[in-house]
């Protein structure tokens, strides 16, 4: 059986070089790289199951390198920083990281994420973007990032940039739930004081568009007391 292969990035080699050991120990393979751009350049190398990786490097920061991988792929990523602000976490997570673990780390809960996030692609699947990288399709849903424009089963929606930026964010993050702050934060660029209404009547133009039956959607779901996801 394969070997699940986790990237590790952190310009600190001592921090890298002790995930590592600690990854092995537990019968996964790694790679390592210092900075974004390293790790950029390991995905094309290499086939990578999950990445691990710092924000503050040089070259290109953690989150810099997030996004940049958001736009071809869904591999699971869990940022590991000494940045332990709410604000920090929410951000890294709104633009596409699946979890978040602060420095100093506790080796058995980094451990216990990286086994639940690999168990969560396993079961989802890759999610990758089509081969054309401008489309981004969750079921019946396609958007062109290019083009701006959304077909849901082959027909043609017409959105606002708003709502069009809110689901083009959570198609690329399907099944992730993010809440109304976290989405308000990725979508308007802003930190989110009482925007709950404001992403809430986004939510449900969108679904009014998309749905056949808003009141019983297929795609936008609600997780009650947590926030909103595509699901497919």
């Amino acid at each position: 059986m394969e070997k699940e292969k986790i990237l590790v990035v952190d310009d600190d080699r001592e921090i890298a070089f002790a995930i590592s050991k600690l990854l092995k120990d537990e019968g996964y393979e790694t790679v390592t790289a210092n900075n974004g751009l390293e790790a950029l350049d390991k995905l094309v190398t290499d086939k990578i199951d999950l990445i691990i990786l710092d924000i503050m490097m040089p070259k290109l920061d953690g989150l810099s390198a997030t996004m940049k991988i958001r736009e071809k792929n869904n591999i699971p990523i869990i940022i590991l920083s000494a940045k332990s602000e709410d604000s920090d976490k929410i951000l890294g997570l709104s633009i596409g990281a699946d979890d978040y673990v602060t420095k100093p780390y506790n080796p058995q809960e980094l451990l216990a994420r990286v086994r639940s996030q690999l168990r969560r692609y396993k079961i989802l699947g890759s999610g990758k973007v089509s081969e054309d990288k401008n489309v981004i399709t969750v079921s019946g849903l396609s958007i062109n990032t290019a083009a701006k424009t959304l077909t849901v089963n082959g027909e043609k929606v017409k959105l606002t940039p708003t709502e069009f930026n809110i689901l083009h964010f959570l198609m690329l993050n399907k099944n992730h739930v993010f809440s109304a702050e976290q989405i308000y934060s990725a979508v308007w660029n802003q930190d989110a004081f009482g925007t709950d209404n404001t992403v809430m009547v986004h939510i449900r133009r969108i679904r009014e568009k998309i749905e056949i039956n808003p009141r019983e959607p297929k795609y936008l779901k609600v997780v009650w007391g947590l926030g909103y996801k595509i699901e497919g």
